[in-house]
C-alpha cells in the first residue's frame, strides 16, 4: 500500500520536473528559440522532493528533448524513477498565437498529468513558467547556466507563498554542441 501511494504522490512530483524548459513569452523571440535549443539532446540526472509529505525522497530522471519543426516550442520524453518504480513521462508546448505558450504534461490535468498555463524566457538561459492541476498552482524555474548542465526548482502555492518542493540538476549525456547551431 505504502508504495502505491508514494507511486501516486511522486507522479505528480515528477510531472513538475518533466516539464523543465518548455516554456517562454509570446512573442517566439530569439531567446524563447535560444533556450529552446539548448535543451535538445539527452539529459539525466537525480533530483530530491525537499518539502511535504514526501520529503526526502530522491530519484532519477532521464529525458529526451527535441523542438516542433517550424514552431516555436518543445517536446521532452522520458521517465524518472524511484527505487524499483519508474514513471514514463511526456511533455509538449508550443506557441499559440496570442494565447502565449500552452503545454501539458502527461494529457495535462483533464487527465494523470498537469498544464502549462504561461511562463517567460527570462533569457537564453533561463525560465519559469506556471502550472497548474485543480487546486495546485505553481511554478518551475529552469536555469541553463552552461551547455552541458541545468538546474530546475519546482515551487507550489501555500496561503499566498510559493514554497520550494522539488529540486534537481540535470547534466547533458549526448554529444550535442549546442554553440554550433545555426540560429533559424
Amino acid at each position: 500500500m505504502k508504495s502505491v501511494i508514494l507511486s501516486s504522490g511522486l507522479r505528480v512530483a515528477l510531472a513538475l520536473v518533466a516539464t523543465v524548459g518548455i516554456a517562454g513569452r509570446a512573442t517566439g523571440a530569439e531567446p524563447d528559440k535560444q533556450f529552446f535549443r539548448s535543451v535538445e539532446g539527452k539529459w539525466v540526472g537525480p533530483g530530491e522532493i525537499v518539502a511535504g509529505k514526501y520529503k526526502g525522497t530522491k530519484f532519477t530522471c532521464s529525458f529526451t528533448g527535441s523542438t516542433p519543426d517550424g514552431k516555436v516550442g518543445m517536446s521532452l520524453d522520458g521517465g524518472c524513477r524511484v527505487g524499483m518504480f519508474t514513471q514514463q513521462m511526456s511533455a509538449t508546448i508550443e506557441h499559440k498565437g496570442r494565447q502565449g505558450y500552452k503545454g501539458s504534461f502527461m494529457g495535462g490535468a483533464a487527465g494523470s498529468g498537469l498544464d502549462i498555463i504561461g511562463g517567460n524566457v527570462v533569457d537564453a538561459h533561463k525560465v519559469v513558467f506556471t502550472i497548474n492541476r485543480n487546486q495546485l498552482r505553481g511554478v518551475m524555474q529552469a536555469l541553463v547556466p552552461d551547455d552541458n548542465s541545468m538546474t530546475v526548482t519546482v515551487a507550489v502555492r501555500v496561503d499566498q507563498q510559493l514554497v520550494p518542493v522539488i529540486g534537481m540538476k540535470l547534466k547533458r549525456v549526448d554529444e550535442v554542441e549546442v554553440g554550433s547551431i545555426a540560429p533559424n
